[in-house]
């Protein structure tokens, strides 16, 4: 069994899933378009090359995700990604990655409970926290 979150954006899934698997050493595993889909199954035609399921690994964790058809999708909020790195300085060029083009919420820095830790929403929309642990 596994929990893994499933991530639903306006349109940008390829793209994010695409930058993930360059800044993030993410694996895609899964692409689906609405134009595989059977022919009885109904879309429009501007979603035909918008993805209906993806699926990617980070270092054997898993997220999954979507282009949320517009009128049901909603900003994400209330939770983050979290992605631990051991080595600090590697924590840290993801985190910038992650961040670039998006906005950060509180700045890279070494915390009483880790080697670095960051928070803030990549350029897709979506919160992450990154964290260099204090032990590995």
């Amino acid at each position: 069994m596994s929990v893994d979150p499933y991530v639903y954006y306006d349109g940008a899934c390829e793209a994010a899933f695409k930058f993930y698997e360059k800044e993030l050493g993410a694996k895609i595993e899964m692409m689906l378009r609405y134009a595989d889909a059977p022919p009885d199954m109904p879309t429009t035609p501007e979603s035909k090359n918008k993805i209906m399921h993806a699926r990617i690994s980070i270092d054997g964790a898993v997220i999954m995700g979507s282009d949320a058809p517009s009128q049901h999708f909603h900003k994400p909020q209330g939770f983050s990604l979290s992605l631990t790195v051991n080595d600090p300085k590697e924590a840290e060029r993801k985190f910038n990655a992650l961040c670039k083009g998006g906005a950060v919420n509180m700045p890279w820095a070494k915390t009483f409970f880790a080697k670095g830790f960051g928070m803030g929403v990549d350029q897709f929309g979506i919160p992450w926290m990154v964290m260099s642990p204090m032990e590995h």
